[in-house]
């Protein structure tokens, strides 16, 4: 089954294809529904078939819930917060299958035999645009670079997803039991995704943790990667690397112990949001509303985009556990790689850059390293966005922006080497 709404201002078509999971496996036709309905209906019809996916439609209504969310509510509310982009989309359920390729198992050990879903986004763009797939970072969504596709669009061909077992799309068990085991419950799931969605070329941009996905995506499948951007990625820095005193001290302390206990107990804060039930909600606005408004370190958010977001965060965190439980087995205690991409930049073959803001609390200089044992003839460089931290897609939209369009010149410019960096941006 694959969903699709096209997000237009005013009324939008709603088409969903409706066959036997045996029809589609085997290349059979599908009949096809067409309505043309109302946002508040097309929103139903797109939540109706997600639901159905995934099997998992609650009876209760929402005030009667202890965690007040579902399905339906991470669809409605992804609507909701794309209203305010300007460019027309597309939104679908990309059939990812139940496993991959040869492999003896489901999707990821799963007891399911059920196939899976990424959820996608695709952007209204000039025919022969380059084609920029967004992957968004750990407790986050596609959703959040809402701030950046209609900019974006005017360039590239922007999709955007939500990794498996995120956001709109499937979650199953995670039964993962090992960082390789991890690793490719991303890489795979994606792959998977770039052949359902018959991508051969394409640049790739990953923020955080979605940048350590999409890094490990192009070391293990570099034919398809035309350019890697990583937005303040993670996982370059080795778990044995405590250079930090500060840190070393505070690990060695008994907070320090209590909390690294909870991190390999796989305590994640999308826990404290469901246990807080009906007040899980209050919890995430006064936080959006903090790091992106009251303590906001470049561009704050108005009234109606914390409250968008702060209702679609909500919805995305309070889900079923999934995706989210990969993070002991990816880093340690701190942030700490277990398998820290800076030992494969010897390997690196794709053109890359990093972009960071000045106040990210990731290191820059982790990149410095990897640049540093990488070939000479692999383009790589550095880009520091003033006012913004880690989220500086929403910090400073109009810097990244720029920085994504200077990285990416050679694919927009007909003389790319006579472009220089962008007044405000420095390089590292």
């Amino acid at each position: 089954m694959r969903s699709c709404l096209t997000g237009r201002s005013g009324t939008k078509t709603s088409k969903v294809n409706y066959s036997s999971l045996a029809s589609m496996s085997d290349g059979g036709v599908a009949s096809t529904v067409e309505t043309t309905t109302t946002a508040a209906a097309a929103a139903t019809a797109t939540a109706t078939a997600t639901t159905t996916n995934t099997n998992k439609r609650s009876l209760w209504p929402t005030v009667l819930r202890w965690i007040p969310t579902s399905t339906d509510h991470i669809i409605a509310a992804e609507k909701r917060l794309l209203s305010i982009v300007k460019t027309p989309y597309t939104q679908e359920l990309v059939n990812i299958g139940t496993g991959p390729p040869g492999s003896k198992v489901r999707w990821f050990r799963s007891a399911s035999d059920e196939p899976r879903y990424i959820n996608t986004v695709t952007f209204d763009s000039k025919e022969g645009s380059p084609t920029l797939v967004m992957v968004h970072g750990y407790a986050a969504s596609q959703g959040f670079f809402f701030r950046n596709f209609d900019a974006l669009a005017s360039h590239f061909k922007i999709i955007a997803i939500d990794q498996l077992g995120w956001g709109g799309s499937s979650r199953p068990d995670f039964t993962c039991k090992s960082t390789e085991e991890t690793e490719a419950w991303f890489i795979d799931s994606f792959e998977e995704w770039r052949k359902a969605k018959n991508l051969s070329n394409f640049i790739l941009l990953g923020h955080s943790f979605g940048g350590y996905v999409a890094a490990k995506y192009a070391l293990k499948h570099p034919e398809h990667v035309q350019q890697l951007i990583l937005v303040g990625p993670a996982g370059f820095t080795p778990e044995s690397d405590y250079q930090n005193e500060w840190f070393s001290r505070f690990r060695s302390s008994w907070k320090g112990a209590v909390l690294n206990h909870l991190w390999e107990s796989n305590f994640t804060p999308q826990k404290l949001v469901r246990g807080l039930g009906p007040w899980g909600p209050n919890l995430v606005r006064r936080y959006t509303g903090g790091r992106f408004g009251s303590h906001a370190q470049g561009n704050k958010l108005n009234d109606d985009e914390s409250t968008l977001l702060s209702d679609y965060t909500y919805h995305t965190l309070a889900a079923k556990a999934s995706g989210e439980l990969c993070l002991k087995y990816i880093f340690a205690f701190g942030a700490f790689a277990r398998s820290p991409l800076i030992q494969r930049a010897p390997e690196w073959k794709v053109p890359t850059s990093f972009i960071y803001g000045v106040q990210d609390w990731m290191n820059y200089k982790g990149a410095q390293e990897a640049r540093d044992k990488m070939d000479e003839k692999v383009p790589c460089e550095i880009i520091r966005v003033p006012q913004g931290g880690h989220f500086i897609f929403i910090d400073n939209p109009d810097g990244f922006h720029s920085a994504v369009l200077h990285a990416c010149r050679r694919f927009l410019s007909p003389d790319p080497d006579s472009q220089s960096l962008p007044e405000g941006l420095t390089t590292a």
